[in-house]
């Protein structure tokens, strides 16, 4: 029971947190301009790796250890492959948009970050609904079974 209590944790942290992003903190950053914008992403953004890259590797790696060690085997399983299919998603899909928002030179072509921040954030939504998505399969592993 130990790793799929620290896997929904880690999971519903991570979920709590990236869908925070997309409700609150970016659509909160937009409405101060771009430029504004751009300047208050890239910071948070270096924050939010570190806590949210070290939540995701806790839970995938949790994830495992609750498929061989707790019932309802299948659950930890997927919920595990949909959680770490954010890291490619992460460093496949996103990383573009990210090297073109950290290069110093976007800064000059204001409507060109525009596209770029509302590409992430759209991107970013997917990582929220597949931690969401994990989170509510853990949550339901977690469910005693019935004799």
């Amino acid at each position: 029971m130990r790793f799929g209590i620290v896997t929904t944790l880690c999971t519903g942290l991570f979920a709590g947190a990236a869908t925070y992003i997309n409700l609150v903190e970016h659509p909160a950053r937009m409405t101060c301009g771009t430029a504004a914008a751009l300047a208050e992403w890239r910071p948070s953004y270096k924050r939010a790796t570190v806590m949210q890259a070290s939540l995701l590797i806790a839970g995938v790696l949790s994830a495992v250890g609750a498929t061989f060690t707790e019932s309802r085997k299948t659950g930890w399983l997927y919920g595990g492959l949909l959680l770490g299919s954010i890291a490619p998603l992460t460093l496949i899909g996103m990383s573009p948009t990210n090297s073109q928002l950290f290069d110093p030179s976007s800064e000059h072509d204001l409507d060109r970050v525009q596209q770029l921040l509302s590409r992430w954030n759209r991107l970013h939504a997917v990582r929220s609904a597949l931690s969401a998505s994990a989170f509510l399969i853990f949550s339901l592993s977690l469910r005693p079974q019935k004799p």
